[in-house]
């Protein structure tokens, strides 16, 4: 009787313990339902496909339940938007497409939209308005080319159908540019849902099966994609009206500062004008390494030209921008977002070091270049003696801690004090100190 009641209080904690582990399990894997969250306002631009690529990898590699892209873009280049729903189709991951509050996803974003596994819209937001357009220093122009408009619109109605919705609206979209509301665009079978927040859309799409998989978005935790610094700083100046304006700009430095040689805006125009390059789609790599050199090559020319300035500046600046844009953005398969960390320090923290020893250098050469000549002020300075002199043998003399050599039209023994009095290439001349 002993045994039986000693056991069954033993029976009845471990009981309660399995529960305990089961249940916290079971709520453990209900936070573990990772959504993460892309934002994508702007233009589309090659380094939005980028973007969109790691984003994708980051959900893949890390077990997220789904990827959320909030679109809230004007539109963009056709190529970078077919990269873009390739990638989106080609993973594993499902993709929600979403336009957020206040947005809008017009042209190259209806597109991404439609290309989405799930596509949703908050309410009073818009999509639509997708005819191509040519672009040129003389402005935006319809493009009208039948060959280009038919191949575009069976392009679209292949979108549309490969996730059943309308493919009506996906040709009328380009040939008439229409335009639809949220209420507008759920009736016509263009979006699934409508959210007026992601953490509703998620809540609305639970259970759903997208690609094989069950979504578990009911109890989820939210992760926001942050690029990295490189891509960060390239979506920046990939914004077609800065790239634009850094190649005026670039242009106009470089004209102004060939007319007015010595004003130095020419050297930032030769830099405006590679990140304008790099902004339009020129090769980055490339670009990264050119600024480089130019970089190096401004901070030699500010060592051989008197003065500490403009060219110094521009070259560690170049120095820098060039290393971040060296760093590796691949696929995070390959590039994971450590390794890119580990590289952007590895490159950015030597360029830094480098470029403070050369601004240092050219600080030192600067102050000797704008330095007095000595003799004229150590005339009446003190000095003491270390070795005997006179008219017919000189010596030397200690002065502020250095060795001269000195001569002297009196006989001075060793350790008096004597005055200097002039200097003779490089030899002082003193006198017994009175």
């Amino acid at each position: 009787m002993l045994v039986e009641r000693g056991t069954r209080p033993l029976f009845v904690l471990f009981l309660c313990s399995i529960l305990i582990a089961v249940f916290a399990h079971v709520a453990g894997a209900g936070s573990d339902n990772k959504v993460i969250v892309l934002k994508i306002s702007g233009s589309i631009t090659p380094v939005s496909d980028d973007i969109i690529a790691n984003a994708i990898a980051k959900a893949e590699n890390e077990g997220f339940e789904a990827l959320v892209i909030s679109l809230d873009t004007p539109g963009g280049g056709l190529e970078e938007t077919e990269a873009i729903i390739k990638r989106i189709g080609n993973t594993t991951v499902p993709v929600i497409g979403y336009v957020p509050e206040g947005g809008k996803a017009w042209s190259a974003g209806t597109f991404i939209l439609m290309g989405t596994d799930i596509a949703a819209m908050a309410p009073f937001t818009v999509i639509g308005s997708a005819q191509p357009v040519h672009i040129s220093a003389e402005g935006t122009k319809p493009i009208e080319d039948e060959k280009i408009i038919n191949a575009l619109i069976k392009y679209s109605i292949t979108i549309a159908s490969k996730h059943l919705r309308n493919e009506t609206f996906a040709e009328e979209v380009i040939t008439k540019n229409k335009n639809l509301d949220a209420q507008e665009a759920l009736e016509a079978g263009v979006i699934e849902y409508i959210a007026p927040s992601i953490s509703d859309l998620l809540t609305q799409i639970n259970g759903k099966v997208v690609k094989g998989k069950i979504l578990r978005t009911e109890s989820f935790s939210i992760e926001n994609y942050e690029p990295s610094l490189s891509l960060a700083f390239l979506e920046l100046i990939s914004n077609p009206i800065l790239s634009s304006l850094l190649l005026i700009i670039g242009l106009y430095g470089i004209i102004f500062g060939i007319s007015n040689l010595g004003s130095g805006v020419e050297v930032f125009g030769i830099v405006a004008i590679v990140l304008g390059l790099i902004g339009t789609g020129f090769n980055i790599n490339v670009g990264a390494i050119f600024l480089i050199i130019i970089g190096i090559g401004f901070l030699i020319l500010e060592i051989k030209i008197p003065g500490f300035g403009i060219l110094g500046f521009a070259g560690f600046i170049s120095l820098i921008i060039g290393s971040v844009l060296l760093v590796p953005m691949g696929d995070e398969h390959i590039y994971t977002p450590e390794f890119r960390r580990l590289m952007t320090l590895t490159v950015i923290i030597p360029t830094i070091v480098f470029g403070f020893f050369l601004v240092f250098a050219i600080y030192k050469v600067t102050e000797i270049q704008k330095k007095k000549p000595v003799i004229g002020t150590i005339i009446g300075d003190t000095a003491r003696t270390i070795d005997p002199m006179g008219p017919e043998k000189s010596g030397f003399v200690r002065y502020n801690g250095e060795y001269w050599q000195a001569r002297s039209e009196e006989k001075i023994g060793v350790k008096e004090k004597v005055e200097i009095i002039g200097k003779e290439k490089e030899v002082l001349l003193v006198k017994r100190k009175s």
